[in-house]
């Protein structure tokens, strides 16, 4: 299947369908959704235009690489004019979000580049007319989200000119535009120590914000990890002004606390007041913070004092009340499943799963929701009554493909009935009614596959 998506020959009809249904989204609670909308849409490059396409796919773990100098361009203009005058463009490195502590780590991170936007029409890649909007030198982090105003423009690139700090270096990135025309309301930083930085990369394993995603189609956030290795939160309390000054993020988590008690580094009061400042320096700068427990540990080290360190966090919950967002409660979640601590510290690859799905669910009932969800007690079909046909008009047509995106995009104008999600989903994954089951739909009608729902082999 995968195979299949990336040889389509649609690629700027698949765009423009994907995007042309997201129409202006409602607030939800207290967050506007700010949607992806390059993924899928044309992608553009100098050296090595065969993995452009990797960069705004839905797998972030595949990458476009190039060697700088190089550019990444997209093609918008398949999208709505509305939905992109102005925008996130954010582009995600797997290298330490900073290099500061013990394990800095700088691998393919642009270091030098511009961001670019250009009024050509769409279509094909245009040599000229690029107007820089924002340039970076010297650049230590392994993400970076940059707001532009695209307004009257149809293009935007990354322009590389060095990577790691040199020309002729790799540089690889993952690279979404989202949608702020309406204001930043769903962008995240997570900042945090070695935990944070093993658990809240976007490109191992399911991501916080396809998890949010799955909760509600409205939503998928931008998501920058700023998780280092090693570093305590004297660290943080050092470095939160300068970060904060770089990044658009209205949510911010702050997740130290395992360095600060391993050994009782860090006096108590200690703790709290550095996170009492970070708290503070997020609040200033109008942003919301962000404050989970310390995760339980086995380690005897860790363990000792921990429960005194995330009293400190209590205290703060207490002190700044509606102010900070209650992250996850990782202290309960690891003390009941010890066996995801994988050197009694920190988690093995599925406690890392769990921590990004708990992220997402405590996020999506303290963020995102205003009531629950209504319920209904009609007997609820799980039988397709004819593959595909997602609007129950008896026929499977690219009006199922384009009905699919108008319901992802705008559930609520566009009202999927639950026999309808049952038949769309047809891409062979089951999971939900997703934008490949529309796309799945489009290579049945072109006859690239034969049946419907897909099979893989």
């Amino acid at each position: 299947m995968k195979r299949l998506i990336k040889n389509t020959v649609s690629a700027l009809a698949s765009c423009t369908l994907a995007v042309s249904a997201v129409g202006s989204l409602a607030a939800f609670a207290d967050v506007t959704p700010n949607p992806v909308i390059s993924r899928g849409c044309p992608a553009y490059s100098g050296a090595n235009p065969a993995t452009a396409s990797a960069a705004n796919d839905e797998h972030y773990f595949s990458f476009w690489t190039g060697t700088a100098p190089d550019y990444l361009a997209y093609d918008l203009s398949g999208v709505p004019e509305k939905q992109r005058e102005k925008v996130i463009a954010v582009w995600y490195n797997t290298s330490a979000y900073d290099k500061i502590g013990p394990y800095a780590n700088q691998n393919m991170e642009p270091t030098d580049y511009t961001i670019e936007v250009n009024a050509a029409e769409g279509g094909k890649y245009p040599e000229d007319g690029w107007k820089v909007v924002e340039t970076v030198t010297d650049n230590l982090h392994g993400s970076r989200q940059h707001v532009v105003d695209m307004k009257g423009y149809n293009w935007i690139r990354l322009n590389v000119s060095k990577a790691d700090g040199k020309t002729g270096s790799n540089a690889q990135v993952n690279f979404d535009i989202h949608n702020v025309s309406e204001g930043i309301s769903d962008s995240w930083i997570f900042f945090g120590d070695s935990i944070t930085a093993g658990g809240m990369n976007n490109c191992y394993g399911t991501g916080f914000a396809t998890f949010v995603n799955r909760l509600d189609n409205r939503f998928f956030p931008v998501q920058e990890n700023g998780g280092i290795g090693g570093i305590k939160s004297e660290d943080g309390r050092k470095n939160i002004d300068r970060w904060l000054e770089i990044c658009p993020a209205k949510y911010v988590s702050i997740a130290y606390g395992t360095n600060d008690a391993w050994g009782s580094n860090t006096p108590f009061e200690t703790y709290y007041e550095n996170t009492k400042y970070m708290v503070d320096a997020i609040l200033a700068k109008g942003k919301v913070p962000v404050l989970p427990t310390i995760p339980f540990s086995t380690n005897a080290d860790v363990a000792k004092d921990l429960t005194k360190y995330n009293a400190q966090i209590e205290r703060l919950y207490e002190e700044y009340g509606d102010k900070i967002v209650k992250g996850p409660d990782f202290y309960e979640y690891f003390s009941k499943h010890t066996d995801h601590l994988a050197d009694g510290v920190h988690p093995d690859s599925d406690g890392y799963e769990s921590m990004r799905e708990l992220w997402a669910k405590t996020m999506y009932d303290r963020v995102y929701s205003v009531s629950e969800p209504e319920t209904t007690t009609a007997p609820v079909p799980d039988v397709i009554t004819m593959a595909g046909d997602a609007n129950l008009d008896g026929t499977v047509e690219l009006a199922d493909a384009i009905f699919i995106m108008q319901s992802l995009a705008q559930p609520n104008k566009y009202h999927m009935e639950i026999q309808g999600r049952i038949n769309a989903d047809v891409d062979g994954q089951k999971d939900g009614v997703t934008s490949n089951d529309a796309l799945t739909i489009q290579l049945y009608l072109l006859h690239r596959i034969t049946e419907l729902p897909y099979r893989p082999q």
